[in-house]
């Protein structure tokens, strides 16, 4: 088995005179207020849960723009963290944004085009005035993570013809429906995406563990993720410590979830896609 590498966790520091709350949209998410998580306190339940290493996500709807938190993370525990940043792309200096955060260990990008504090799929990451940011993380190699609901892909679709050379990693599979069973009809856009290379997978608490699996089941879901898209192209995430658990807790659902899949596709989803989208994190 290979290391296990988490690719979606979160932190928020109780210091809020050091690293002053801004949330995008102007209210703070509930998992953040109830929840702050340090990085020391990541770092124990990696160590409980044997996670060996984590690209750790900036928490948007704390700290909006302001990636200092994670970047100082980063900073402390070079050999087990990595950062993955969100700017605003489409402010004039987008680019000399970006390249700052390069400098203090950003290893990817992130948008936040929805979630729990802006509920709607904003279209922002299409305007033109977000095209030098795509073109800079193309040229720089920077993977850029995409917070997003299915109303989004047509619009995700335009930029990766535009910018093929970007690597797309999808949180949360985008959210796609599968509560309609095999042969997944109502995931067939979300599926469709597998012909672009250039796109991966996050698989996260929110896919493992949903309500209902509705008529189908992991085996059958994630069978059919795997078969589609190559687990070379899935990664694990815990969302912690937004997703409700431990990460001991999160990670083992996620294993039994995966338990059907073969020994060298399970190594692909929990460490080793990690190791090829986030280099740093090699040894």
């Amino acid at each position: 088995m290979s290391s296990i590498i988490d690719i979606h966790p979160h932190i928020v520091s109780p210091d809020t005179k050091k690293y002053p709350l801004d949330p995008l949209g102007g209210t703070q998410s509930t998992w953040s207020t109830e929840r702050p998580t340090t990085y020391d306190d990541l770092l124990r339940a990696m160590d409980e849960a044997g996670v060996a290493k984590a690209a750790i996500v900036h928490s948007s709807t704390a700290y909006g723009y302001d990636n200092s938190y994670v970047a100082d993370a980063v900073a402390a525990v070079p050999l087990r963290f990595t950062g993955v940043y969100s700017i605003d792309v489409l402010a004039p200096d987008a680019v000399k944004t970006f390249d700052y955060w390069l400098g203090r260990g950003c290893s990817g990008m992130r948008l936040f085009t929805t979630g729990s504090t802006l509920p709607n799929q904003a279209t922002f990451f299409a305007d033109s005035k977000s095209y030098p940011f795509w073109e800079h993380a193309a040229a720089k190699n920077i993977p850029v993570c995409m917070q997003m609901k299915q109303e989004g892909i047509p619009l995700l679709r335009q930029i990766m013809d535009k910018f093929p050379k970007v690597t797309i990693l999808l949180d949360h599979l985008s959210r796609t429906p599968f509560e309609d069973g095999p042969p997944y009809a109502g995931a067939a856009d979300f599926l469709a995406l597998a012909k672009y290379k250039q796109v991966y997978l996050k698989i996260t608490p929110i896919n493992v563990t949903p309500k209902t699996w509705g008529k189908g089941t992991p085996e059958t879901f994630f069978g059919k993720v795997i078969d589609t898209f190559g687990a070379d192209r899935i990664g694990w995430g815990s969302n912690f410590p937004n997703s409700i658990g431990t990460m001991k807790e999160i990670l083992t659902a996620a294993q039994k979830a995966f338990s059907f899949a073969k020994a060298s596709d399970q190594d692909w989803i929990f460490g080793k896609t990690a190791l090829a989208i986030y280099p740093r994190l090699k040894d």
